[in-house]
């Protein structure tokens, strides 16, 4: 498929979907980047590993998927969405609800 050869080609975050600021929003693309590349044998512990960064950050309660082929939906806080790829493949969605 077109797209995924595209995405291949991304070794920086590809946003796809956001409504945060840019301070919260540029915080969470290093973040994942640096979880998705500490962790890059487990998408468990690269999700635990982001969701313990932004609530340390940010205050709780924030969700964190990582992973490749899902589809989602959800409810969230207003400015606080955030649906990325990272390395090409890994699709990140971060999301904060109390």
């Amino acid at each position: 498929k077109m797209g995924d050869d595209i995405r291949k080609n991304f070794n920086y975050p590809l946003v796809v979907q956001t409504d945060m600021n840019d301070e919260m929003l540029t915080e969470c693309m290093e973040s994942s980047v640096t979880a998705v590349e500490k962790h890059s044998s487990s998408n468990e512990l690269a999700a635990r590993y982001l969701k313990e960064a932004l609530d340390k950050k940010f205050g709780s309660a924030w969700h964190v998927v990582v992973g490749e082929g899902f589809g989602f939906e959800i409810a969230h806080e207003v400015k606080h969405l955030l649906y990325l790829f990272v390395g090409g493949q890994v699709a990140i969605v971060i999301w904060k609800c109390s």
